[in-house]
């Protein structure tokens, strides 16, 4: 495997494509691994890592949970409603702490863009970007390219739309970087309200039917309610109705394009649940599959130092 010279993973934006394909490379292995009765290897015997959770999540904390613990380091979560944040206590402050406890690598998500990189400015082992604000969500984008790449043979010169909230999306920031340094054609879909104010030049439509004409995968964001009145006018039957991706509508896309969503769905809202569960176009569940592998390599990595 060829060398990855970054000692954290905090976005897209400085990886080369060669860094990419090293990660994505690497988590093809882990992913013929997890499909193995027996899952145990013992490379991060004794190391530990902490997982440093301000937000709620499922997938993405219980993935890099089971990717650690797969790789044999020790694994302890922290939760941000039954700490110290609750008493006042900064997000530095908390790190520091934390890191005085000598851990080899912290996954860090917090509501702040920016806040992997602060953290990863202040302790002294290595750190890893879950999810910052509405900046960048790195391992989310390795993970899409990962089952793009599995399900289409190739992401060279795959068509791909990314069509919903793009402006809150950390998802879309990550996959707007990561997909066209590995040669896809990306464009992105959203309400005028809900496209970002910088585009990356990427072609934007905000006609959805437009929008995924003729692509070769069609990734769905979720549509954050809390922020509906602020951004979208009307109720959300309404945003299904045009913005909504349905089965009839994907017939506009590829005959074989295939469906992504990173999750958690608002079925009904962005996504009809029998396009969501047709395992024949959806890659929804395998996302999830591929995000365990993709943090293993992530961890394997970025801990190679530790171990040497």
């Amino acid at each position: 495997m060829s060398s990855f010279a970054h000692r954290h993973l905090l976005g897209i934006e400085h990886l080369t494509r060669d860094d990419i394909l090293t990660l994505l490379d690497e988590a093809e292995g882990w992913a013929a691994f997890n499909r193995r009765a027996r899952k145990q290897d013992q490379r991060l015997a004794g190391l530990t890592q902490f997982n440093i959770f301000f937000e709620n999540s499922t997938r993405t904390l219980f993935s890099f949970e089971v990717a650690g613990k797969r790789l044999g380091a020790i694994v302890a979560n922290f939760h941000a409603a039954g700490s110290s944040v609750q008493k006042g206590e900064t997000l530095i402050d908390t790190a520091l702490t934390l890191d005085a406890m000598r851990p080899d690598v912290m996954v860090i998500r917090h509501s702040e863009t920016g806040a992997a990189a602060e953290v990863a400015a202040a302790v002294g082992c290595a750190v890893v970007n879950a999810g910052d604000g509405t900046g960048e969500h790195p391992t989310q984008a390795l993970l899409d390219a990962l089952t793009m790449r599995r399900r289409k043979g190739r992401i060279e010169g795959l068509k791909v739309a990314i069509c919903g909230d793009i402006r809150h999306s950390r998802v879309a920031g990550s996959n707007m970087r990561l997909l066209p340094k590995l040669g896809a054609e990306l464009r992105i879909v959203a309400p005028p309200a809900l496209l970002p104010d910088d585009s990356r030049g990427l072609p934007a439509f905000t006609d959805l039917d437009e929008g995924i004409d003729g692509v070769d995968v069609v990734m769905m964001l979720r549509i954050q309610r809390e922020r509906m009145e602020a951004s979208v006018s009307g109720p959300l039957d309404d945003f299904h109705a045009r913005y909504g991706l349905t089965r009839d509508r994907l017939r506009r896309a590829a005959p074989d394009a295939i469906v992504m969503h990173p999750g958690p769905m608002n079925r009904g809202v962005e996504i009809a649940s029998d396009v969501a569960d047709d395992r024949d176009r959806s890659a929804i569940l395998e996302q999830v599959e591929m995000g365990v592998a993709v943090r293993m390599a992530v961890l394997d990595v970025l801990t190679r130092d530790r171990r040497d």
